[in-house]
């Protein structure tokens, strides 16, 4: 609410905060039946491995939560709805030399969520060292068992395989928040600097890693804004200081970049006091479907 005193004051309306996603989550999914609420990933303290040489001496690398293209698995494309039959479940590498040609939710620009554009560049100028030959593919687990002990571990042994020095993860939606961080803590532990680029702030430092560029957009936006490559170069440029600068674990920059002036996208996100209960039940089936599809590439 605001108050009276707020247009004097220059305050802005108390919705104009970083969203809270792990409490949206836990009611929205409660709203459409689910009872017994998701356990977020939580550590009070995080790894921190200092670069090991200066940043324009290392070999950096790409994690991405984001799905590799597959034309045999139905619309993936601008605009398209949420398709379970896109998601992957095992680690997967990628040429960097090649890019990514992946449209992830409604974007347009994959400058977005993939910055591997901009990390090119910045090995032209030196900014880097390197640009790592591949970039990986993180499955969103909900898992934390399998994330930790299974994919965390797997890509690792890639980074140690390619001779990486630190690596840049960029998450899309929530749970993949979660992912990258506990990627990022064990990449950490093992030698390995790390930052995450993401918009999800609750998460991120819920689980607690070593170095954070917040970034106060919307989900899917966490390397910059579409179509705007000055904000996805400051992004990256933020996120590559953080890695030299940083003093220790658990260090969150935010970003300066304001998404826009309005910020009533924030009231949107699995805002339950936004649907109708004909909205919910519909959600409710379209999940079990999504459910079921998930399940059956697993078993395959």
């Amino acid at each position: 609410m605001s108050g009276p005193d707020d247009a004097q004051f220059g305050f802005a309306p108390d919705y104009d905060a970083p969203v809270p996603y792990m409490q949206r989550t836990r009611d929205y999914y409660i709203a459409i039946g689910y009872t017994t609420p998701y356990r977020w990933a939580h550590h009070v303290d995080a790894p921190f491995q200092p670069l090991k040489k200066p940043l324009d001496q290392s070999r950096v690398t790409i994690v991405t939560t984001a799905a590799p293209y597959d034309p045999a698995k139905g619309d993936q494309g601008p605009g398209a709805a949420y398709n379970g039959g896109a998601k992957f479940y095992k680690v997967y590498d990628g040429d960097t030399s090649k890019g990514h040609d992946r449209k992830h939710t409604s974007a347009t620009d994959s400058g977005t969520w993939f910055p591997l554009p901009q990390l090119l560049k910045a090995q032209a100028k030196r900014r880097i060292g390197a640009v790592a030959p591949r970039f990986f593919g993180a499955p969103t687990n909900r898992s934390h068992r399998v994330t930790i002990d299974v994919d965390a571990p797997e890509i690792l042994a890639r980074c140690l395989a390619d001779k990486v020095d630190a690596a840049v993860l960029v998450p899309s939606c929530p749970v993949c928040h979660q992912t990258t961080a506990l990627v990022a803590r064990h990449l950490e532990a093992n030698g390995i600097a790390t930052v995450v680029m993401g918009c999800a702030k609750d998460i991120v430092e819920h689980a607690a890693v070593p170095r954070f560029l917040f970034s106060d957009f919307p989900l899917g936006n966490s390397a910059g804004k579409p179509h705007d490559e000055e904000s996805q170069a400051l992004t990256l440029e933020l996120a590559l200081r953080l890695l030299e600068a940083a003093p220790g674990a658990q260090t969150t920059m935010q970003s300066p970049l304001r998404w826009s002036a309005d910020a009533s996208w924030k009231l949107d996100y699995n805002n339950i006091d936004r649907m109708s209960p004909e909205e919910l039940a519909r959600r409710r089936a379209e999940f079990d479907r999504q459910k079921e599809i998930a399940r059956g590439n697993r078993a395959a």
